[in-house]
């Protein structure tokens, strides 16, 4: 069975840092494109960050960019997100996919999504 799973989310103070990890399980994600999205509390979800299966190019929302990094471990069957400097508005349940191509930040042609791991940036 082909499965995304993500992990590092938790409870984080203002300013502070985490790396969010994809995993693959079943399946390997060296040949794949990589997209994180977010949710926020009582929000759409929203394109962060998408990087290409080689992961030499890589990609960031506005809001992001400068604070987060992604990158990809094609040896390890890893994709990392990086997050430094976290904001309150950061808060959200954050999926990490597979998929055909990066537009920009956002991936397109999703074939498997996560489940999310929830960041929380609070005081």
């Amino acid at each position: 069975q082909e499965q995304l799973v993500e992990s590092g989310g938790g409870l984080v103070q203002p300013g502070g840092s985490l790396r969010l990890s994809c995993a693959a399980s079943g399946f390997s994600l060296d040949s794949w494109n990589i997209g994180w999205f977010r949710r926020a509390p009582g929000k759409g979800r929203e394109g962060v960050s998408c990087i290409n299966e080689s992961g030499r190019e890589t990609y960031y929302a506005d809001s992001v960019k400068g604070r987060f990094t992604i990158s990809k471990d094609n040896g390890k069957g890893m994709v990392y997100l990086q997050m430094n400097s976290l904001k309150p508005e950061d808060t959200a349940v954050y999926y990490c996919a597979t998929g055909a191509f990066c537009t920009g930040h956002v991936i397109y042609g999703v074939t498997n999504w996560g489940k999310g791991t929830l960041v929380t940036v609070s005081s």
